[in-house]
């Protein structure tokens, strides 16, 4: 076993989400080695062509995290181990925050082809191509936004790419609408936490909406213009937004939880031109992190 590769131990709990059927009648060899490429390349950032001979062709690690990423197979894999982990009372869902950090986007992620990539033997459009290919422009170049969910015990539920230049406020709901945990005794899925926690970036009126709508309590600081507009409005602009000073405190476990993540070489800078391949990147990164014991 080399240096990051999956532990027997954490084999042993990976090996049971990963698909077996190939499609058209066939079936995956052994899956261990081409994920042990995949996070040697998620660790280090190399491009693919340079992974070590051991662990075999890099045609073949490339091609399995490319047709994961565009057919939701790294998600849906991310939710089983999430369910794995629910089912042995390991996920804090007392409270929740979200956040997001910038990656800079290098040069060779730029120029994609403008048609949506090809999932071999599939002929469907990928789970989450977007047609700015999630790059934007900001003072630093190109670079695009990770925006995540993250529970209690520093470990990411959801993540969503976006442009660089994509506020913060506006993607709250997109992320949150993508927890989902199963369970595998049945019944819907886990979507939510008793408690969210963010910065001052997610405080307006929409969000706040949402959140009474879905009976979220929260704790997010009101903005200042924000507070002088009610206070203009007198008693037409409403009461004041609840603040628990204390909860706020644990709004450093998100951005814990980034700094996890980004230790990915892959996922702290990208290095992927389409967005869909840069999602499952992320997602891999979020899997490792739900791995570790």
């Amino acid at each position: 076993m080399g240096r990051g590769d999956h532990s027997d131990a954490g084999w042993a709990r990976l090996e049971p989400n990963l698909p077996k059927d190939v499609g058209r009648g066939g079936r995956w060899s052994c899956h261990r080695r081409v994920i042990n490429g995949i996070l040697f390349r998620q660790r280090t950032g190399i491009p693919w062509r340079d992974l070590p001979a051991r662990l075999g062709k890099w045609k073949t690690c490339h091609d399995r995290h490319r047709r994961w990423s565009a057919d939701g197979t790294w998600d849906r894999i991310l939710r089983s181990v999430q369910a794995d982990a629910d089912a042995e009372g390991r996920i804090d869902w007392s409270i929740v925050g979200v956040d997001s950090t910038v990656c800079r986007v290098h040069q060779h992620a730029a120029g994609a082809p403008k048609r949506p990539p090809r999932i071999p033997g599939k002929r469907i459009r990928p789970a989450h191509h977007r047609d700015d290919e999630g790059l934007g422009r900001s003072r630093g170049g190109w670079t695009t936004k990770i925006h995540l969910a993250g529970e209690g015990g520093r470990r990411p539920l959801a993540v969503l790419i976006t442009p660089g230049q994509a506020g913060d406020g506006p993607q709250m709901i997109p992320v949150l609408e993508r927890i989902r945990v199963p369970r595998p005794a049945g019944g819907h899925p886990l979507t939510r936490p008793d408690h969210l926690s963010g910065d001052k970036a997610y405080s307006s009126r929409r969000n706040r909406r949402y959140l009474r709508r879905r009976q979220i309590k929260h704790t997010i600081p009101e903005r200042k213009d924000q507070r002088a507009h009610r206070q203009r409005r007198g008693s037409k602009g409403g009461r004041p937004a609840n603040f628990d000073r204390a909860r706020y405190v644990r709004r450093n476990e998100v951005e814990r939880t980034i700094n996890a993540l980004k230790v990915s070489r892959a996922a702290a800078t990208r290095f992927d031109q389409r967005a869909c391949v840069f999602q499952g990147t992320v997602t891999v990164a979020a899997i490792r992190l739900w791995l570790r014991p």
